[in-house]
């Protein structure tokens, strides 16, 4: 791995990536961060899955992102498209964590407008601590009993679509302002129509992939377009992983 910008030899240490990629220190609000893998030709998938892209950086970087936060946001389709289940504590820094404040693992938040999370899902059945649905009133009432009776802190944040300002206020209120949101598409459209983005973490892979894979967001247009202002830049075997921050 190799910077960029802002310019540093030899490759960034492990110290270095984490203050790359911290949260604000103080924070009054939530804070969102929308991690993102990408082909060069706009591809957000091969086959369905966005794993075909990834390389060691960029899971590198993915990892981080998890290290950082108070919670995991992302979509239903995305959750079962890519065989979520709870976060692990070896899968984080348990170290990096501690010294940081934060809870040893974060939560997973899954943002479902029909409450689509099953119960018997290994969101809910493999998992150290409980998920977060935010999901609507208009949701079945059903599932969404199914899902408290099995343990998922289900928030209600919209009539028949999620709010995702109620949304971040819910998980802010439970102490969780650090956002890191992994998709999909149609989430991340979602957050930017709200203008709620932060900080984009996007790789782009050296390939192309072609067919009718989708882009990394879509949905209704905002009512103007977010500045972003690149604020560091690594390379790992002609991969590019780039990170932005909102104009403010």
């Amino acid at each position: 791995m190799r910077m960029l910008w802002p310019p540093r030899e030899p490759g960034p240490t492990d110290a270095d990536l984490e203050r790359l990629y911290a949260y604000p220190d103080r924070l009054d609000r939530p804070f969102v961060q929308v991690n993102f893998v990408s082909s060069l030709d706009g591809a957000v998938e091969v086959d369905g899955r966005s794993g075909a892209l990834g390389n060691a950086a960029d899971k590198k970087v993915f990892a981080l992102g998890r290290d950082l936060a108070d919670v995991v946001l992302v979509g239903a389709g995305t959750a079962a498209a890519e065989g979520y289940r709870g976060v692990k504590a070896t899968e984080v820094r348990a170290e990096r964590r501690a010294r940081l404040g934060l809870s040893p693992v974060p939560p997973i938040a899954v943002v479902t407008d029909r409450c689509s999370v099953a119960p018997s899902s290994p969101l809910v059945t493999d998992t150290a601590v409980p998920p977060i649905v935010l999901t609507t009133a208009a949701a079945p009432a059903e599932r969404r009993r199914a899902l408290a009776d099995a343990g998922a802190d289900v928030v209600i944040t919209g009539d028949d679509r999620v709010d995702l300002v109620a949304a971040l206020d819910a998980l802010a209120s439970r102490g969780l302002s650090r956002v890191d949101c992994e998709g999909g598409p149609a989430l991340f459209g979602a957050l930017i129509e709200a203008d709620l983005v932060d900080v984009l973490c996007v790789t782009y892979a050296p390939l192309l992939v072609g067919g009718t894979a989708g882009r990394i967001a879509h949905g209704r247009m905002p009512d103007a377009p977010r500045a972003m202002e690149l604020t560091s830049a690594l390379t790992y075997e002609s991969a590019l992983l780039l990170r932005y921050t909102r104009v403010r």
